[in-house]
C-alpha cells in the first residue's frame, strides 16, 4: 500500500491515534503536514520522523478557528503543491473539569461539537477545492465505536461522534462526483491522553472502579468487553488509515469502519 509522496494533513497528529497514523503515513512514503494546536508536541514528533528520513512538517493550528485552518492548508500548498489525504482526527473527551460531574453540562456539548463535528466539517472545506483541483481525494474521519452504540458516561461525547459518522455519509455522496472518497474509522478501546481522562472519570463516579488506577480500569473493562480479548493501539488505527489513503480503497467510501476487536459488529 504504497502512499509514495502523497500529501496526507493529519489533525491532531501529534500524539494518540493521531500520532499513529502519521508514523504509518510515514512509514509508506507520505509526506506530513502534522496539524495540531501544541506546537512543541508536534515539532518534536516531526523532527523524530524526519531524523528517520521523513518529510514531515509541523503546523500549529486550531481547527475550531477558521483563520488558522486556511493559514494551515495554504501552507501545505506552499510547501507540497497540492493535498491528497486528510485525517481529520482532532477531538475532545469534555470540557475541563469533567472528570469530576456526572452529567454532561452545556460546555461539554459546545466544546465537543464544536472539536469533533464542526471542526471536521471546517477543515474538509477548506481541503476539498484543491481536492477538487485534481480529481482526488481520500478524506478520513476518525470518529468512534461510541458513535455507534452509545454510552452513559458521556453523552455528548457519543453524539459528535455519531455526527461525525453521519457527516461522512453526507460527504462522501457529495465530493463522489469528484473522485474523493470519505470514511471515518471508529476505534474501540484504545490507550491515548484521552483514554486516561476517560478511565479517571469513570473512577470518580462509578464504585466498582474505586481505588483502582485508569490504567487498572482500562485493562480490566478490555478484558470484559472485547471478544478478541486486547485493545487496539494507535497503530492499529493507522494501518487501517493507510488502507484508506491507498488505490486498495478506491471503490470504498461513505464507510464506518470498527477497529474494536469485536466489541461491536454493526
Amino acid at each position: 500500500m504504497d502512499l509514495l509522496n502523497k500529501v496526507a494533513i493529519v489533525t491532531g497528529g501529534s500524539r494518540g491515534i493521531g500520532a499513529g497514523v502519521v508514523d504509518k503515513f510515514a512509514i509508506h512514503g507520505a509526506k506530513i503536514i502534522i496539524a495540531d494546536i501544541s506546537l512543541d508536541e508536534s515539532e518534536t514528533f516531526a523532527d523524530k520522523l524526519i531524523k528517520k528520513g521523513h518529510d514531515v512538517y509541523a503546523f500549529q493550528t486550531d481547527v475550531t478557528k477558521i483563520d488558522s485552518v486556511e493559514s494551515m492548508v495554504s501552507e501545505t500548498i506552499k510547501r507540497f503543491k497540492t493535498i491528497d489525504i486528510l485525517v481529520n482526527n482532532a477531538g475532545v473527551w469534555a470540557a475541563p473539569g469533567f472528570v469530576n460531574r456526572t452529567l454532561s453540562e452545556p460546555e461539554d456539548w459546545d466544546i465537543t461539537f464544536e472539536v469533533n463535528l464542526k471542526a471536521v466539517a471546517s477543515v474538509t472545506n477548506a481541503v476539498v477545492p484543491h481536492m477538487k483541483n485534481n480529481s482526488y481525494g481520500k478524506i478520513i474521519n476518525i470518529a468512534s465505536v461510541g458513535g455507534k452504540i452509545g454510552s452513559p458516561l458521556n453523552p455528548a461525547y457519543m453524539a459528535s461522534k455519531a455526527g461525525t459518522i453521519s457527516l461522512t455519509k453526507s460527504s462522501a455522496l457529495e465530493y463522489a462526483q469528484f473522485n474523493i472518497n470519505v470514511n471515518a474509522i471508529c476505534p474501540g478501546f484504545v490507550w491515548t491522553p484521552m483514554a486516561i481522562s476517560i478511565e479517571e472519570q469513570a473512577g470518580s463516579n462509578q464504585p466498582e472502579f474505586t481505588n483502582m488506577t485508569p490504567r487498572e480500569i482500562y485493562d480490566s473493562l478490555v478484558a470484559e468487553k472485547i471478544p478478541l480479548g486486547r485493545d487496539q493501539t494507535p497503530e492499529d488505527i493507522g494501518n487501517l488509515a493507510v488502507f484508506l489513503a491507498s488505490e486498495y480503497s478506491k471503490n470504498i467510501t461513505g464507510q464506518a469502519i470498527n477497529v474494536c476487536g469485536g466489541t461491536n459488529m454493526d
